[in-house]
């Protein structure tokens, strides 16, 4: 009898290990994945916002169509990448293909900016400087949502690292999460929105 509760107990331990170790990397990576909701929900309010800068602006910025143009490209682009980023954010491609085209918004949206600096009239209309009050506060929400987002796919991906959940998670497939980082350095910094 006691030659069955010695195996019959370190099966009962591995098995509780695997339980144990498999609802944890679940919770940590559904975690992550609700983080990435906020930070869909915060860019989709982003690339709200920017068609209606581009309206107020075009009236002004005759000559500087160019610039419009290369910003709604950049929203265009950036609502495509979060799109696919949104439908699976375990998929690594996808996020860095986010993070790459949204740094590529922020660096339209600056060369507008700068644009929008030398048309005083533009600087001065209401309607710009809402806009460019509610796009900022929505940059600072990106920020804090990215931060969030990498902080628990750090938490996710030390989890499936360490052993010994490294063999539960390579047994059961769970694949690293991509960090949401900003690959160039002139991409990093926000757009300065600034109408005083």
């Amino acid at each position: 009898m006691i030659g069955w509760i010695i195996p019959l107990a370190v099966v009962a331990v591995v098995v509780l290990f695997l339980i144990g170790s498999y609802n944890r990397l679940v919770t940590l990576r559904n975690r992550f994945k609700n983080a990435f909701a906020q930070i869909d929900v915060q860019l989709q309010r982003r690339h709200d916002l920017i068609p209606n800068l581009v309206e107020v602006a075009k009236g002004y910025l005759k000559h500087e169509r160019e610039t419009l143009e290369a910003v709604i490209a950049a929203r265009n682009q950036a609502v495509s990448a979060q799109k696919a980023a949104a439908a699976n954010p375990a998929d690594a491609a996808a996020i860095r293909g986010l993070a790459g085209a949204e740094g590529a918004l922020n660096s339209a949206l600056s060369r507008l900016l700068v644009v929008v600096e030398a048309y005083p009239n533009l600087k001065a209309d209401a309607n710009m400087r809402q806009l460019s009050e509610e796009l900022t506060s929505t940059e600072n929400r990106v920020a804090f949502a990215r931060q969030a987002y990498n902080d628990a796919v750090l938490a996710y991906n030390t989890a499936r690292e360490v052993f010994p959940t490294v063999i539960v998670a390579n047994l059961f497939g769970f694949a690293p999460a991509q960090l949401f980082e900003i690959e160039s350095p002139e991409q990093r910094s926000a757009p300065k929105v600034s109408f005083s």
